[in-house]
């Protein structure tokens, strides 16, 4: 295993190479040290932590507290992989100055590498500011979850020519505005491969087609950990839900029959000391 850490240059060398990035969430230590071992390249502490970890219906209650927690405990196990932390919704949208604010505490309370915040053009400003202030940024543009009921619900976005281009122009907007990599979310495929082609910066796709210099997955959704749905971008490579509620339903027969914990499981005790407890507890 590679004990290099993984920079923002190396991200954006990957393009140049035409080496696909790979890219996954971890919201807490075990899995942000799985995905250390695995060698993952950019380990995304995403704002989906409130959905699949605190159990909310959206992003949109998830504070700038919510994130620092999560990944602290994600970078003592990431050594490697370029570690994200997601700016959640409200804490770059009302003021440069806050938006730049919040992101500095992301990586100096957090301790992650780099923030992302969703939007395009017109987060060109904010996200041109955080990144002069010495804070790597990723984008998030197509399909945007903060802003999901402005957009009509959780649905493909580009389906039309002008809708599109203006996903283009976002991606272009967002490379002007010094970002050094873009996440491109429920978009067609075709549109997905033109966006990747339109900019110098990596797109990372997270149903946008394999045409695009990386991919992006909510570990949940990927290991069937989620299930109150799974989008139709996503390829689940284990059940691990299954694995781990039949261990649970295993465990509790076993408490009930007496047959956990066995000998192998206790401790023991002199069986002069315990006739001595015994006699102690008689008299």
């Amino acid at each position: 295993m590679s004990n290099k850490k993984t920079s923002v240059l190396d991200i954006q060398q990957a393009k140049v190479e035409g080496r696909k990035l790979v890219m996954l969430t971890a919201y807490d230590y075990p899995i942000g040290l799985l995905a250390d071992q695995a060698e993952i390249d950019m380990v995304l502490v995403g704002d989906s932590l409130g959905m699949v970890v605190m159990g909310l219906d959206g992003t949109v209650e998830v504070t700038v507290e919510n994130m620092i927690h999560h990944i602290k405990a994600v970078v003592r196990g990431c050594k490697g992989p370029l570690v994200i932390g997601d700016m959640p919704f409200m804490s770059y949208n009302t003021s440069i100055r806050e938006a730049i604010h919040n992101a500095g505490r992301l990586m100096k309370e957090g301790g992650c590498d780099a923030i992302k915040l969703e939007g395009g053009l017109n987060f060109a400003p904010a996200v041109e500011s955080i990144a002069k202030a010495g804070i790597p940024v990723q984008g998030h543009i197509g399909l945007t979850p903060q802003t999901a009921s402005a957009l009509g619900g959780f649905k493909m976005q580009g389906k039309d020519a002008a809708a599109a281009m203006q996903i283009i122009d976002d991606a272009r907007g967002l490379q002007d505005a010094g970002v050094f990599s873009i996440v491109l979310e429920a978009v067609p495929a075709p549109l997905g491969k033109l966006v990747s082609e339109a900019v110098t910066v990596p797109i990372i796709g997270i149903g946008a087609g394999p045409d695009v210099d990386g991919q992006v997955l909510v570990t949940h959704d990927m290991v069937g950990l989620f299930d109150k749905f799974v989008p139709k971008f996503v390829k689940q490579y284990t059940q691990i839900r299954t694995i781990i509620l039949d261990a649970m339903k295993a465990y509790k027969k076993d408490v009930q029959d007496v047959a956990f914990p066995g000998p192998e499981h206790s401790f023991k005790m002199p069986a002069e000391t315990l006739a001595q407890l015994k006699a102690m507890i008689e008299n």
